[in-house]
C-alpha cells in the first residue's frame, strides 16, 4: 500500500475563484496537508497520506471537484490569461475571450491544449497536443498540432473561430486518439469531414516575439490599479497563507486567483486602498517578494525535487559571479519524458544502469535554436558533465548567449561615415533598475509616466518610480559601456 497519493486538481487556463480553492484547501487541511504546490501547466498538486485519502476524497466527490491520483490522464489546458492586461495590452485578445473558450470544454481533455496570446512570451506556445494562437485576425486562432510523444510541429491550414475551438479540439482529439490519425493532411480531412466550422485560410505562419520573461513578483501597477506576483523558492505554498489569501480575495472582490506556468501566483484587480491590507498578510506568512530575475526564470518538473535542488546550485553560482541571464529561461529535465520549459535545457543522462536502477548519471546541456525557448530545435552546448561543473558551463553558456546578441546588435548597426577628427567619447546615460532590471533611456523617455523623449535622468522627477516594480529613482544604477559584456 502506498503511503503517500500525488493529487492533481486542474485549474483550467489557470484560474480559479478564491472561494473554489478555499473549499480545496480547507479539505486539505482537514486531511492534515499543510503545504501544497502548483504545477508546470497551472494545476494544484497535494500529496495526501493513505490514511486521510478516504475522507478527502469523500469532500471532493461532495463538492463535485474533479481531481486525479497519481496519474496525468487529463492534462490542464494552460493558458496565456495569467499576463493579459498585466504585460501586455491592444490585440483583439481579452480575458472575456478565454472564458468564451473555456465554456466550450464540456468534456475532460486528454490532450494537452495551450491557448495564447501570438504578442506575449510568459506562457509557452508549443507544449501542448494542440495549441491555440491568437491571430491577427480578430477572433480566429492559429492551430499548431504535436501528436504525442513527438517533437515535430505541423500548422492547421485554417484559421479558427473563437466559438469553434473547443468543438474542434474535441474532434482532433478524437481523430488523433481513436483513429490515430497524425498526418496533417489525413487529420484535417477526417476532423473537417464530420463537422463545419467557421474557418479562415491560414495564408502565413505565426509571427512569434522575440522571448523576454517578464519580471512576475511583487507589487507592480497596471493603470490605475496592482497586481501581486507570489513566487516561492521551494515552489510550495502554506495552507495557512493561501486560506487567508482567499479571505482576503474575497473580502476585497478579487473575483480569480491567476496560477502561471512558473508555478507561481497572480492576483489581479488589487485596490489601492486594499494594496496594505495585502501586505499585513505577507508579512504575517514572512512572505519576501523580489527575488532576483535570474531565479524565476526557471521551469522545473512538478513530482520531483531534484531538478528544483539543480535549480538552487546553479543559482547560487549565478549570485556569486553576478552572472547576467536576461533573454533567457532555463529548464531541468530528469525524467526521460518530462517536458519542461527553456531556452537552456539541464538534461539528466544515465551513464550507468542495473535493470531501471541509475548508478552513475550525468548532465547534458543544451540551447534551442536562436535561444527561442518556443523552438524545438536544441543543441548541444556541453556533454557528460558532474554536478559540479555544471553552473561553471550553464555560466559559461549565458556569457556566450549575451555575446553573440551583443555582436549581432552591432552588425545590424549601419557604417559611419568616417570622420576627419575622431569625436570625444560620449559618457552613457542609460539607467536601470537593480531589481527587474528595466532601463530608462533619455532617447525615449517613459510615457507612462508622462516623461517626454530627450529627457536625460538627472531631470526626471525624483517621484519618479520604476514603471515595472516601484522601484524609486534614487536606487536605480547608472549603466556603464561594459555592461552588456
Amino acid at each position: 500500500m502506498r503511503d503517500y497519493y500525488t493529487v492533481k486538481i486542474n485549474m483550467p487556463a489557470g484560474i480559479v475563484s478564491p472561494a473554489a480553492l478555499q473549499v480545496i484547501l480547507r479539505a486539505a487541511y482537514e486531511a492534515r496537508v499543510r503545504r501544497v504546490r502548483f504545477g508546470a501547466r497551472q494545476q494544484l498538486l497535494l500529496v495526501v497520506h493513505y490514511e486521510e485519502m478516504r475522507a478527502f476524497e469523500k469532500t471532493l466527490r461532495q463538492q463535485q471537484i474533479v481531481y486525479e491520483l497519481n496519474t496525468d490522464q487529463y492534462p490542464n489546458i494552460i493558458s496565456s490569461y495569467c499576463g493579459e492586461e498585466v504585460f501586455r495590452t491592444g490585440s483583439w485578445l481579452r480575458e472575456g475571450e478565454y472564458h468564451t473558450i473555456l465554456d466550450q470544454f464540456d468534456y475532460q481533455p486528454r490532450l494537452k491544449i495551450n491557448l495564447s496570446d501570438s504578442d506575449q512570451s510568459f506562457t509557452p506556445f508549443f507544449t501542448g497536443n494542440l495549441n491555440f494562437i491568437a491571430s491577427p485576425e480578430p477572433h480566429f486562432w492559429y492551430l499548431y498540432v504535436r501528436p504525442r510523444q513527438s517533437n515535430t510541429v505541423f500548422q492547421w491550414r485554417d484559421l479558427i473561430y473563437t466559438n469553434d475551438v473547443g468543438r474542434l479540439a474535441r474532434q482532433v482529439e478524437s481523430a488523433m486518439l481513436n483513429q490515430e490519425l497524425t498526418a496533417p493532411d489525413a487529420l484535417y480531412t477526417a476532423v473537417m469531414n464530420r463537422e463545419t466550422f467557421i474557418t479562415q485560410p491560414a495564408t502565413q505562419p505565426v509571427q512569434l516575439p522575440e522571448f523576454s520573461l517578464p519580471y512576475y513578483e511583487g507589487f507592480n501597477r497596471y493603470g490605475q490599479r496592482t497586481w501581486l506576483g507570489l513566487y516561492r523558492q521551494d515552489e510550495q505554498f502554506t495552507i495557512d497563507f493561501l486560506l487567508d489569501l482567499c479571505t482576503l480575495c474575497l473580502k476585497t472582490r478579487v473575483g480569480e486567483i491567476c496560477v502561471t506556468a512558473w508555478k507561481s501566483l497572480i492576483i489581479k484587480n488589487i485596490a489601492e486602498e486594499d494594496r496594505p491590507a495585502w501586505s499585513m498578510v505577507l508579512g504575517k506568512h514572512n512572505i519576501n517578494v523580489r527575488h532576483a530575475a535570474n531565479e524565476l526564470a526557471w521551469q522545473t518538473e512538478d513530482h520531483t525535487d531534484e531538478g528544483m535542488t539543480i535549480k538552487q546550485r546553479v543559482v547560487r553560482y549565478f549570485e556569486k559571479y553576478d552572472t547576467r541571464t536576461f533573454g533567457l529561461c532555463f529548464g531541468v529535465q530528469t525524467k526521460p519524458k518530462s517536458e519542461v520549459f527553456g531556452s537552456v535545457l539541464i538534461r539528466k543522462r544515465a551513464l550507468l544502469r542495473i535493470g531501471t536502477l541509475p548508478l552513475l548519471s550525468v548532465y547534458d546541456l543544451y540551447f534551442t535554436e536562436h535561444f527561442n525557448p518556443n523552438s524545438r530545435t536544441y543543441f548541444l552546448f556541453d556533454k557528460g558533465l558532474l554536478g559540479y561543473s555544471l553552473p561553471f558551463q550553464v555560466h559559461r553558456l549565458c556569457r556566450q548567449f549575451s555575446a553573440q546578441r551583443l555582436k549581432a546588435q552591432y552588425e545590424q548597426m549601419p557604417a559611419d561615415e568616417p570622420e576627419a577628427t575622431a569625436p570625444a567619447p560620449v559618457q552613457p546615460t542609460l539607467h536601470q533598475c537593480p531589481h527587474c532590471y528595466t532601463a530608462y533611456d533619455p532617447q525615449f523617455g517613459d510615457d507612462r509616466n508622462g516623461i517626454a523623449a530627450g529627457t536625460s535622468f538627472s531631470n526626471v522627477p525624483d517621484s519618479f518610480t520604476c514603471p515595472t516594480c516601484d522601484t524609486p529613482k534614487e536606487e536605480w544604477i547608472a549603466m556603464q559601456e561594459a555592461w552588456m559584456a
